[in-house]
């Protein structure tokens, strides 16, 4: 039986599948595109696949993966979903179809515990104070019992907290085999696991880390492997841009000098004056972010010439060579005692890139690159490629090596790659225009089970008015639904003005909760909107952006309202946006038809598919930008999403609204 043959078998109604999947039944746009992996992987060629919401498409990917026999690498978008694929669906599917087959799980340094630097943090002055030593104690008691060392284990550890970069690695501060506790480094029992596996999941930050420093183990991983698969791949062009340039920030030079001044003191005090070393480096990152001014955080400064837009060309060189004066200061500093211990020689390998990079920045920007400097409590120079094309052609698809046994199946997949057949909003960037292409439609019967409406007498966009009128609407809505309500907005000043006249509203009333973004971890914002108002608890409203447009998952009659406050263009002055339009215009082609449009239509259909997760859920979309039905292009956008029953009036979506309630009412009270 060919690897077709079995593929078919697995998802017949008697199949493996169902003995995986209590509830599990078979559809047909989950078959087709089982079946269409499969050929890639005998075939050995690339596939992409849009599989919209409901599809099933993971196990589309898994199944004909795991049955081939072959070893896999499987990516995902975030750490998160990797622990999903490891933790539920790779074991569920392997055991139903009698498999066996060993799977690993890879992540970067920032997930793993470091041993040694572990041992070094009561030394440091964060971790000083009742609360962050009684987190280190537990840390500490739990290194005892780890044998992953995944900090994804320790339950309750927020992910912001300060005392996670004291006792995790990095690239720059990792003693390698120098280090006292390298045999029983997690991050290396970790890699070895996944040399040995025969599926290994990791996550696109890691492979484009490693494909632009390979030094993460996936550089040595992926010629053994036979078939790769990258799931939620619609992030892989922005994520790979973040690695494949260049950056210098002014949290690497004080991480740098903290380090710098932590070890010097304790292995080598009076040798050297760290004090004075170390506030060089200090003062020089201090120098370079007082060199660009006050600017509202977040903010993105062009940077076409020798210094960014609206920054004193001299002081800016002048700060710059500051750095790196700073940086080649601490080199000789760090040369006389680099025999003391490894801890110096990797301080000094730290001071001698911070000084290439401030050197690279002080030079003219590369051919085909970009430059920016973002603005917030640090400063962030950036240098990064418009897309990852010419990477992807040369370094990942070109780089299978010679002969039909060194061929591989490439597939990616995700629920958004596009507005058009040939889903060149992904292919195009990611150097895929000669990849086969599969549309894999919903199950949902979004007609009957979702309806969408545009208020067509809103402020337009640009309207100051607008973000007060989004909230004024979704206070009314919201409180007519009883919660389950999320707003989506396209900036995070959006964000702040819409949360803050939501919360203000509902603190005099009391009748709602209202959840906003960066408030609390974003893990507690979730499980607080999915409880809703279950057990007696109040409604939630839950205000968000950016993350929480994607990847977002709340079955069921937690949410069933959406409210989305413009339709999501990308910001013109972008420096990388500005940057790539003008590459497109350049070609004689459209940049708002062939960028700007298909980013909106992406990004909407990303926002839209919050809405409606299972076959029984119900639904209203809201989109507050009347262009969607006064423009000419508003058809476009329109079709990106699922066909949902169209609102005409504020009194229909009151009245769809008002049967929603009812339903959750009469459920409420079945239960």
């Amino acid at each position: 039986m060919n690897l077709v043959s079995e593929v078919e078998a697995a998802f017949a109604p008697d199949g493996a599948l169902s003995r995986a999947e209590k509830h599990f039944l078979p559809r047909l746009g989950q078959t087709d595109m089982a079946l269409a992996v499969a050929n890639a992987i005998e075939g050995a060629h690339a596939l992409v696949v849009e599989a919209s919401t409901g599809v099933g498409k993971t196990f589309s990917y898994l199944v004909p993966a795991l049955l081939s026999g072959e070893r896999v690498l499987v990516s995902t978008a975030t750490k998160a979903l990797q622990d999903q694929l490891f933790g539920r669906d790779l074991p569920r599917l392997i055991e139903a179809l009698g498999l066996p087959v060993s799977v690993a799980l890879l992540k970067g340094r920032s997930s793993y515990l470091c041993l040694h630097r572990l041992a070094s943090s009561r030394e440091d002055s964060q971790a000083q104070g009742s609360a962050p030593a009684r987190a280190l104690a537990r840390i500490e008691q739990w290194a005892q019992v780890t044998r992953t060392g995944d900090l994804a284990e320790l339950t309750g550890l927020d992910e912001r907290s300060p005392l996670i970069p004291l006792v995790t690695s990095t690239r720059e501060n990792c003693l390698g085999a120098q280090c006292p506790s390298f045999r029983s480094c997690h991050v290396n029992l970790a890699r070895r696991e996944a040399m040995a596996a025969d599926v290994v999941v990791i996550n696109h930050h890691l492979f484009f880390a490693d494909l632009a420093v390979r030094e993460s183990g996936v550089a040595e991983l992926l010629p053994s492997v036979r078939i790769a698969i990258f799931d939620e791949a619609h992030q892989l062009n922005e994520t790979g841009v973040q690695f494949l340039g260049s950056n210098l920030t002014t949290g690497q030079l004080l991480d740098f000098s903290r380090d710098m001044l932590a070890s010097g003191l304790q292995l080598a005090r009076g040798l050297v004056d760290w004090q004075q070393v170390v506030g060089a480096t200090e003062q020089a990152a201090r120098e370079l972010r007082l060199c660009v001014g006050r600017h509202f955080p977040g903010t993105k400064l062009r940077w076409t010439d020798t210094s960014p837009e609206g920054v004193d060309r001299s002081g800016w060189l002048t700060a710059l060579e500051g750095v790196q004066t700073s940086c080649l200061q601490a080199l000789a500093a760090l040369d006389t005692v680099s025999e003391i211990a490894p801890d110096f020689v990797r301080l000094h390998e730290r001071a001698s890139q911070l000084a290439e990079r401030a050197a690279r920045f002080v030079g003219v920007c590369e051919p085909g690159c970009v430059r920016w400097v973002d603005v917030g409590a640090q400063l962030r120079l950036v240098e990064s490629p418009l897309d990852i094309a010419q990477a992807m052609k040369t370094r990942v698809l070109g780089a299978s090596g010679e002969g039909a046994e060194a061929a591989k199946s490439w597939i990616f997949t995700s629920a958004t790659l596009g507005d058009d057949e040939k889903l060149s909003w992904f292919t195009r960037p990611c150097g895929l225009t000669d990849a086969k292409v599969l549309q894999v439609g919903s199950p949902f019967d979004y007609a009957r089970q979702a309806a969408v409406y545009v208020p067509q007498d809103f402020p337009k966009p640009g309207d100051p008015a607008h973000s007060g009128h989004v909230a004024a609407c979704a206070i009314a809505w919201s409180r007519r639904l009883g919660g389950r309500t999320m707003v989506l907005t396209t900036t995070l000043r959006a964000l702040r003005s819409i949360g803050d006249a939501l919360q203000l509203a509902f603190e005099q009333s009391g009748d709602m909760d209202v959840l906003i973004q960066g408030a609390l971890p974003k893990r507690v914002l979730i499980e607080r909107f999915r409880e809703g108002s279950a057990d007696g608890k109040k409604g939630c409203v839950l205000v968000a952006s950016a993350s929480f447009w994607e990847g977002i998952d709340f079955p069921g009659e937690a949410l069933q309202l959406v409210i989305i406050d413009k339709l999501p263009f990308p910001p013109p002055n972008d420096p990388l946006v500005e940057a790539r339009s003008k590459l497109i215009e350049s070609q004689g082609r459209s940049a708002f038809s062939d960028y700007f449009l298909p980013e909106a239509a992406v990004a909407l259909k990303q926002g839209a598919g919050r809405l409606i997760r299972r076959e029984t859920d119900q639904g209203v979309l809201v989109i507050c930008d009347s262009r969607l039905v006064s423009m000419g292009y508003g058809r476009r956008l329109m079709k990106a999403l699922p066909p949902m029953k169209r609102l005409l009036s504020e009194k229909e979506l009151e009245v769809q609204l008002d049967a929603l309630t009812r339903t959750c009412t009469r459920d409420c009270l079945q239960t």
